[in-house]
């Protein structure tokens, strides 16, 4: 088999691949307009909104990367059972996307972040809740993924530090993983960094391992990444580090060696969302067993081919199968 028909290969086996998105789920909402004026309120510009868009966001926008490639993605999150819970699963279904995943609390508010773009990124709004669910939620979060898990390949665990992902949730999903030898994948957040014992890979940026770990460490000194990754990945029984390195690469770490790649020259447009895609491509490509320089590879290339849109987009399978090609 040629390399062409490899590569094609390759992305058949992600077709119907059953895969588990654990973690915080979220509505992307945009107003898009234009600035000609200051507020004489404020110091600040007044947007005349053109256009109003909401899109899925946090776990359920891998859950899309996961679908553009094939695969057969559930999210499993709680949710609030308000008007932004209803959007949500109307989201959802618009989307051909699985709500049994889903828990719908009266205790609990759906995140949504609301953006202001004109020519660029105006303003930010957030509506959110951050503590971790009640113990009875929990459990039935838990009680659910044990029920999703048959046949699951993948458990990503998505963490937006939304309180969906507590450290004994993370611990009972991994344990169950183990138990039905399902692969394990991590895109942290700050409070659970260190919660994480045991998962197949983990996927800081380099922002979040600095900050972590207290460390001030830059993309461009790979030797420095690759004893500080070590060290942490042997600290908490990490099989592989996958650390994104925005404009110097990416870098994949085992507690033996490290593969590197420089970044692929692109017109970056927005980056939100990157990191979505490189933990979908990684896991999915890692589920059917391909070889960690191939998932480094491929997941460095897929987060580079998102920036070049506005907003947070799924990968476009096509153009993502050709850029592979072309490696």
């Amino acid at each position: 088999m040629n390399n062409i028909e490899t590569i094609h290969s390759e992305f058949e086996a992600l077709i119907g691949l059953r895969i588990l998105v654990l973690g915080d789920v979220m509505i992307d909402s945009y107003l898009w307009g234009t600035v000609d004026r200051m507020s004489p309120e404020a110091p600040v510009p007044v947007v005349s909104v053109k256009n109003r868009e909401k899109r899925l966001g946090g776990a359920a926008n891998v859950a899309l990367n996961l679908k553009a490639l094939g695969c057969h993605p559930i999210v499993v999150s709680v949710i609030g059972n308000d008007a932004d819970g209803q959007e949500m699963l109307q989201l959802f279904e618009q989307n051909n996307l699985s709500t049994e995943g889903l828990i719908l609390s009266e205790d609990r508010i759906t995140t949504i972040k609301h953006r202001i773009i004109s020519d660029k990124h105006l303003l930010r709004v957030d509506s959110e809740q951050t503590d971790y669910l009640s113990s009875e939620l929990e459990k039935n979060l838990f009680a659910k993924t044990q029920i999703l898990a048959k046949e699951a390949k993948c458990f990503i665990f998505q963490d937006y530090d939304k309180g969906v992902l507590s450290p004994n949730y993370i611990k009972q999903c991994i344990t169950l993983a183990k138990e039905k030898d399902i692969v394990t994948t991590v895109d942290p957040k700050k409070r659970n960094f260190f919660s994480y014992n045991g998962v197949t890979l983990f996927k800081p940026n380099l922002k979040e391992i600095n900050e972590a770990i207290g460390s001030s460490i830059k993309g461009t000194d790979i030797d420095g990444l690759f004893a500080t990754a070590k060290k942490f990945g042997l600290e908490c029984n990490i099989q592989s580090l996958l650390i994104t390195l925005s404009e110097n690469g990416a870098m994949l770490v085992s507690n033996k060696s490290y593969e590197y790649v420089q970044a692929h020259k692109r017109t970056i447009v927005d980056v939100s969302g990157a990191g979505d895609t490189v933990i979908s491509v990684a896991s999915a490509f890692l589920a059917i067993g391909l070889s960690m320089e191939k998932v480094l590879s491929y997941s460095n290339l897929s987060g580079g081919l998102v920036c070049e849109s506005i907003g947070v987009v799924p990968i476009e399978k096509n153009s993502f199968l050709e850029a592979c090609l072309q490696l």
